[in-house]
Formats: C-alpha cells, structure tokens, sequence
C-alpha cells in the first residue's frame, strides 16, 4: 500500500495537477491519507480483527457473485465458501461479517439455515448436523446493502470526470466490510472466482485471469475473473468504471510472456501507457533478481482508482497514477505482501518495507545515481525526523500506527538496505530467495526472515533485530580522526536517541581522501569509544562519514587531538611485556587508580581482534590463539588514549 500526503479536503483539480508527477510526493508517505471519495474514513474499531470462532475451518475456495452499479452506494451478491472442517462437533460455522448488510439468505446442501449476525462483525451460522473433523463442504450466503467504510476506505462510490467509479479496499481489517470472511492473517483461501454483472458501458476489475466476458440483456454485462493461487482475504478486490483496457506484454526470466493488464481512465490512458511500459522492465528486473514472478499463470496488472495512493490487490493492483515511485512499489508487493505475507500486522514491515525498499533498487537498476541517493537521503531524513518509535508495531488497533510512513515504511526498509550492507549483495540475495521460496503463498513473521538471513550469514541477528526492528530510535556516530606521521588514528563513539537501545552494533562505512587519493574503510564498531589505527599510505585531509548512506544514522565528524585530551594520560605509567611474545602479554600500569579503563588490539587492517575491560594494575592477555605478525595495542579511558603500542606475535 502507498500513501500520499494529502489533505482531507483536497480538491479534485489539485489531485489532477499531481496525478502524473512521479516527484517527492510518494516518498512523503505520512501517517494520514486522502480520501477524497464517498465515506470519509471512519475511526477503526480495534474490535475488528481476528476473531478465535473462524479458527474452525480452513478455506478452500470462494465463488463471488456480485450485481455492481457504480453508480449506487451498494453491493447484492452471493459468495459461496468451500471449507475443510477442523475441529470435532462442528455443527456451526462463523464468518467475519458487518451487521450493516442484511443476509437475504444462507443455504446449505439446499436448505436454508438459521443465523445470527451480530454487531460485532460476526455471522454465526447453525448447521442442520454435525460435519466430520477433514470434511469438506460449502456453504452459500445471498446478502446486500450498503456496506461500512472502514481503515482507507473499504468500499467507496466516487466520481472521475463525472463518471461513476466503485472500488473496494479492504486492508487491514476491511474486508468483512464487505464480504464475508475470515479476517485474520492465519487463512489464505486456495483459489476464487469473482463474477460480476454491471452495465454494459462499465468493465470490472480483479484478482486472477478473466476467463469471460458475457454480453447480458437489459444492456448488462458479465465479467469473470478465475484466481488460482491462494490469497489473503484484504487482498481480494473489485473496482467497477468505465475503463479502456489494453496489455503490455511482459518476457519473463523463463521465457514465459505474461500480460500486463491495465484497467485506466479514459482521460488518463497517454500516460497510464508511459508508465505501464515503464512498470515491463521492473517486473522483468525483480522477477530475475529475487524468485520467478508468484502468479506468472496469470497475469499481473493494474486498474486506476480515486484513493489517494496505490494497493496491491493480488496480480491487479489499484493506482491513483501511473508514476514511476507508485507502480514499482506496488509491484514489488506481489512478492513481498502478496506472495508472503505478513503474519500479524505488528510485522507489517514485512511487506511495505520490503516494498519501500524494492522501489529504491529500481531507482538504483534504471534511473540516474543522484536519483538513487536522493531516495536513500529522503528516507533517513524521515527516519532521524523523530527519536522515538519502531518498526515493529506496537499498537494494532489503528490504521495510522499499522501504516506509519516513518516506521513501517521508510525505516523497514533502512532495516533490510542495512542488511545487505552488513552482508554484502550474495548473502543477502541469496537469504531472500530463501525466504521467499519457503514461505511462498503462505504467511511470515519477522522470526521467519531473521532465519533465513542467519542460515545463510552463519551469523546470530538477534542482536540486530532487538535494535533495529524491536529498538526505538537511532544512532548518532562522533567520529574523531587524528593524522598522526605513519598512521591515522579514528576513535568512533555513538548516542542513542531512545534509551531502548544502548548501543546500536553495526559495521562504519568512512571515506578517507587526500592528497587525490581516496580509501574506503569499514569499521566493525562494536563499544564506545572504539579507537581504529588505519594506514591509508597518504596524508589524510578530510574524513567522510558514510558516503553511500548505507545506515539510518546521523553524525559529527571532528578532527583533533585524541591522546591529549585526556587528563590521566599526563599521570598514566603503562608497561606491556614480553614483547615480541607467543602466548601472552601482561599489562602493569603503576597508577594507584585504575578504573573505567578498556584494551582493545586491532590487526593490520584495522579489525578488533581482542577487547576487555582493565581493572587490575597487573593483568595477563592469552594471545596464543592470534596468527603471527603485528598487533596494535591500545588503552583507553573515556574514549580517550592512555596508551599504545606495537605487539609482535610470534
């Protein structure tokens, strides 16, 4: 889902003045949106989630068939559920479901059954018998009435160029708006068909391959749409107007040519086809780089709405516009969100920092590098905007929590780039792929993907994700740098700007440049303080702090005199010995005091090999496990230098 900026009073002619710019209106995604159609955005009922009485059952297949005037705030159709029985004694059935549509009827095995609808968006419906635990069977429900708009607007009736428009969006909780469903991210239903019946001068939207296209009498028309992947029930969609269809074929990594499917308003199609075409080479471009695209049988497309930003209906997603940002966001859905899905929106990162992120690699694929470092500097301004707040979601009960353009979006997706920083583009490729295949048409946690990067990695990420994804806040790194005759000495400290994280652990990226020469150097910053003897082989005149902007993090970059500005270095009579030595060291400091003191030794290259706390006037260091060759020493207190030295490992 994609969120622009907007007020709620925005008019119609501002939207048309926006709506093919591909600027920075979708990076400033914001806690609100727009709404700008029939049914301004109700407050959510935290009620309306999950409910424990659908866990009974499991979904197999849906046949819908609706009666659709675009004209007229309503729905009238039939959806028909096939289900597999879980459970002993199951002599009722319930599906999620607003009291506001009025149930004509509910028939089973033709017999009309006996319900009860409730306030609470619940159908209780009472079975003639008991069902067999493994069963299956069917179950019909005739309903109509106008529905309730929930979340982003659940079920709008709008306008565009006078024409009547009708569309539904149903994340997170708006499905049972309309439908009836089970609501939860614990049930994908296998396969659906959706028919719809609306006047002939309409076409009908949604999800899967539309398999007919009947001409009715009384000047109606019949469309039908045959899904045969399994899908979330928010993301099972329909949009009714007058729209020009055409199809951009799209040449998939196997050899299969798939259509691109593009439902556009009539005045819009010379730059809807602008950016369909744009939209061939991302598709192309994620379904080499990551898995084959997920429902590649079918199709993949889009059909325009009036909503203020884009949602990714399952291989049909709607856009307010066809610019660049919007289409590669939203396609980039199909696996991240639609594919695999997140399990609990409290891991809605899964899907719209994914998909966030995705945007920003076809900036890096296609378009011009500044491009590329513009969206990255756009997403760490938003990120460093505020010191509070985390990717993982701590209140589900509202829209604008669960959607937060900072949070979910832009710092989800700063928490996978940083992955494939700290990893390098094999490992994190590869763990993608991973995931993608072993929980493909199914739903995952944030456990799930933390997995699969610590398979592939060999490394323990719990760390990693208790600052980044648990952890509030961020980073702010103070460089020092101080050019000494042979050698450079950095020392790297940082804050937290949210107590909940002490000590964010993450590799450095710094630029060195001098003397026409440049070196890029990668410290492994693991405490405070850290100090870094660097041989660049030139005299150093600037230090650049990530230069590539791999990290959600702000700076001070400083040169000056690391050793003097300590006060105890004056007073401190350190002696290490023997040197050279083969399977120890031992520290001797001959000051009475010695506390809030740690040792560090780097190799050559720079990288913390050792490290400990110094709280004795006499202490030993095994050193037996190192290679040989030179080591450099180095103690410190506050950050700053008490001593250095060379050791020899032989």
């Amino acid at each position: 889902m994609t969120i622009f900026k907007s007020s709620s009073f925005i008019s119609v002619w501002i939207l048309a003045f926006v709506l093919f710019s591909d600027q920075q209106l979708y990076g400033q995604i914001d806690e609100g949106s727009c709404n700008k159609a029939h049914g301004a955005r109700h407050l959510f009922n935290p009620l309306l989630r999950s409910n424990p009485l659908t866990d009974k059952y499991d979904l197999k297949y849906y046949r819908f068939e609706w009666d659709i005037d675009p004209a007229v705030y309503a729905i009238n159709g039939t959806a028909t559920s096939y289900f597999k029985v879980l459970a002993d004694d199951f002599n009722e059935i319930n599906f999620d479901f607003a009291s506001q549509l009025t149930v004509d009827s509910i028939m089973f095995h033709g017999q009309k059954l006996t319900f009860n609808q409730s306030s609470t968006y619940s159908l209780n419906i009472t079975l003639p018998g008991i069902l067999t635990n493994g069963s299956i069977d069917s179950i019909s429900i005739t309903y109509h009435g106008a529905p309730p708009s929930g979340g982003f607007g659940s079920f709008i009736q709008s306008t565009h160029k006078d024409v009547p428009a009708l569309w539904t969006l149903s994340e997170p909780y708006g499905a049972q708006d309309w439908w009836p469903c089970k609501n939860g991210l614990d049930d994908k239903i296998d396969s659906i068909d959706v028919i719809v019946r609306t006047d002939a001068q309409y076409r009908a939207a949604s999800n899967g391959k539309l398999v007919r296209e009947l001409n009715l009498p009384d000047q109606k028309k019949l469309y039908h749409w045959k899904h045969r992947y399994p899908i979330a029930s928010y993301l099972v969609a329909i949009s009714v107007t007058n729209y020009i269809a055409y199809i951009d074929d799209v040449l998939l990594s196997d050899g299969t040519i798939m259509p691109m499917v593009n439902y556009v308003y009539p005045e819009d199609e010379v730059a809807a086809r602008f950016g369909t075409a744009d939209n061939v080479r991302v598709l192309q471009y994620y379904d080499s780089l990551f898995v084959d695209y997920p429902f590649k049988n079918e199709k993949y497309g889009h059909a325009q709405f009036g909503w203020g930003g884009g949602m990714e209906h399952q291989t049909m997603s709607f856009v307010v516009n066809f610019g660049w940002s919007l289409l590669a966001h939203e396609l980039a859905h199909q696996w991240f969100g639609d594919m695999v899905t997140c399990g609990s929106w409290v891991d809605i990162w899964l899907n719209e920092g994914f998909a966030t992120y995705l945007e920003g690699l076809s900036k890096e694929r296609f378009q011009s590098e500044n491009d590329w470092r513009n969206w990255k500097s756009g997403k760490i301004n938003s990120i460093t905007s505020n010191d509070n707040g985390s990717v993982w979601v701590n209140d589900t009960s509202t829209v604008n929590r669960i959607f937060s353009g900072r949070l979910s979006y832009n710092k989800g997706s700063y928490l996978v780039h940083m992955l494939r920083w700290k990893f390098g583009d094999e490992v994190f490729f590869r763990a993608l792929r991973n995931y993608l295949n072993d929980k493909g048409f199914d739903f995952a946690r944030t456990i799930d993907l933390q997995t699969h990067f610590e398979a592939v990695s060999g490394e323990d990420l719990d760390e990693y994700f208790n600052d980044w994804f648990r952890g509030q806040g961020y980073p702010t790194y103070q460089v020092t740098w101080d050019q000494e005759p042979e050698r450079l000495l950095i020392s790297l400290g940082q804050t937290t700007s949210n107590p909940s994280v002490s000590f964010f652990e993450m590799p450095v990226p710094l630029l060195l440049k001098g003397e026409g020469k440049e070196l890029s150097v990668r410290l492994e910053h693991t405490n405070n303080g850290q100090l870094f003897t660097i041989q660049p082989g030139f005299v150093v005149e600037t230090v650049e702090f990530d230069p590539e902007l791999w990290l959600a993090a702000k700076s001070v970059v400083t040169q000056g005199d690391i050793i003097s500005g300590s006060a105890d270095y004056e007073n401190s009579v350190i002696n290490v010995y023997p040197n050279p030595a083969t399977d120890f060291i031992s520290i001797i400091s001959e000051n009475e005091e010695v506390k809030n003191r740690i040792w560090t030794m780097t190799d050559s290259q720079g990288k913390v090999v050792k490290k400990g706390d110094l709280n004795k006037k006499q202490q030993q260091i095994a050193i037996s496990e190192l290679s040989a060759g030179t080591y450099r020493l180095v103690i410190l207190k506050d950050g700053k230098i008490l001593h250095s030295t060379t050791i020899v490992k032989i």
